[in-house]
């Protein structure tokens, strides 16, 4: 039996004690900072001054006023403001992470260079800082100075190549911005790599990783393909390259997926639909040959599987042990019994938004998933709270605040909330 999960609201999570200085906007390097501070990390987001982070403007949609992009990307962190062109607000992030394990960023080339916060200045006082950069392209290369959209990635990784429904049709995008999500998975994998070899060796190094780089991972397949033949595959809508039938079909009521990526799950299959001599018909009796006839493989299915509703065939081939599942919209998924089984909708305490429903952390730990945190920061929320810690004076955050250094927001805002499993159902970056 495997362990279950606990949701003990007293575990803080694998990554508590690690402290992190998340100079990221927007979602690439937030997307990293949030998986690290949902582990555990104390991570603080430093934005700009003014304005802070652009998903803070990035609405519709918004509850009471706050954005609801920004809230799901940030939560779990302490928030500071600072005017980073300032030389004193430098000195306040350098000082930050002088005390720091970690550094997360995902600025255009040269910027971290032009404030005088690169790795190699870093590192003099800070041996073992681990610095992590996210950039467009990666930090050589021909196009390394270049700034970079999640959109250029994916065009430019071969993803909108791959992805549309066929041949001569317009080129279409993953419906989601996937290099930047994955390229803050990457990122929080890489750190967490080498703050290991820390471990090991007390040293700290550069981490990095790109938009190309991130969606260009999600290539295996074709990669493979082009390696082998010398060929590039094209859009096929939901089909696969070199498996069939592993697609959409149209039910009653919608779509059904059905993945028989074996010849016994082909069979299954065929069985399920009601089809049986169709698993022995020259045309579809080998992968090969289904791959060379899809079309006419596509068409019969098809006429099977409009005649029931998409739930009856989820239960018909659950019963076959072939894989199949409905194509849901966004409302559905968050609904489903599953996602909130595994605690993928969580229920987060908003200072000035209230009780809102997010995404839960995608990893689950035996010991605890550390669930006990904040809600996104309030702009400037912790800026006083940071600065107290790294010794400045009650005076000198004032006289600071009142030069337009950093931000300090009143002492009355509340200062944090908890994060718990929810209840029953109910953009892309520039780096």
């Amino acid at each position: 039996m495997q362990p279950k999960p606990s949701l003990d609201p007293v575990r803080k999570g694998p990554l508590a004690g690690l402290r992190v200085v998340e100079l990221a906007h927007v979602m690439a390097g937030p997307v990293g900072g949030l998986l690290l501070a949902d582990m555990g990390a104390d991570v603080v987001k430093v934005e700009k001054l003014p304005g802070g982070d652009d998903t803070r403007r990035t609405v519709p949609p918004e509850i009471n006023g706050e954005a609801a992009s920004f809230m799901i990307l940030n939560r779990n962190k302490r928030g500071v403001a600072v005017d980073l062109k300032s030389p004193e607000g430098r000195d306040f992030v350098k000082r930050m992470i002088d005390q720091a394990d970690i550094v997360l960023e995902n600025y255009r080339p040269g910027t971290m260079e032009k404030m005088g916060l690169a790795f190699d200045t870093l590192r003099q006082t800070n041996p073992g800082l681990v610095y992590c950069k996210i950039t467009g392209f990666g930090i050589t290369g021909p196009y390394a100075q270049r700034a970079g959209y999640d959109l250029i990635s994916q065009g430019m990784s071969g993803l909108m190549g791959l992805t549309g429904e066929g041949p001569g049709r317009p080129p279409v995008k993953v419906g989601v911005p996937v290099g930047d999500v994955t390229a803050g998975i990457l990122a929080a994998t890489g750190i967490l790599a080498a703050y290991i070899e820390r471990l090991r060796t007390g040293e700290g190094q550069y981490v990095d990783t790109s938009l190309l780089e991130s969606s260009l991972v999600h290539t295996y397949w074709p990669a493979a393909l082009a390696f082998a033949t010398g060929e590039s595959a094209g859009p096929m809508g939901s089909a696969h390259p070199v498996a069939a039938p592993y697609q959409a079909f149209p039910t009653q009521d919608g779509w059904l997926n059905i993945g028989a990526m074996s010849q016994s799950l082909w069979v299954g299959t065929c069985n399920a639909l009601g089809l049986p001599r169709m698993a022995e018909d020259p045309r579809f009796a080998t992968n090969g040959a289904r791959m060379a006839n899809r079309d006419a493989m596509v068409e019969a299915m098809s006429a099977a599987t409009r005649t029931r509703s998409t739930d009856d065939w989820v239960a018909i081939f659950e019963k076959a042990g072939v894989p199949a599942g409905p194509v849901k919209n966004m409302k559905q998924v968050l609904d489903d019994p599953q996602t909130r089984a595994r605690d993928m909708v969580i229920r987060v305490e908003h200072p000035v938004a209230g009780e809102i429903d997010a995404l839960g952390l995608p990893i689950k730990f035996s010991k605890g998933n550390g669930v006990t945190r904040r809600g996104a920061p309030l702009y400037g929320q912790h800026t006083a709270e940071v600065m107290q810690e790294l010794g400045y004076a009650t005076t000198e955050i004032a006289r600071l605040n009142d030069a337009g250094v950093v931000h300090v927001r009143p002492v009355e805002e509340p200062a944090s909330v908890s994060l718990t499993p929810s209840p029953t159902a109910t953009a892309e970056t520039v780096v």
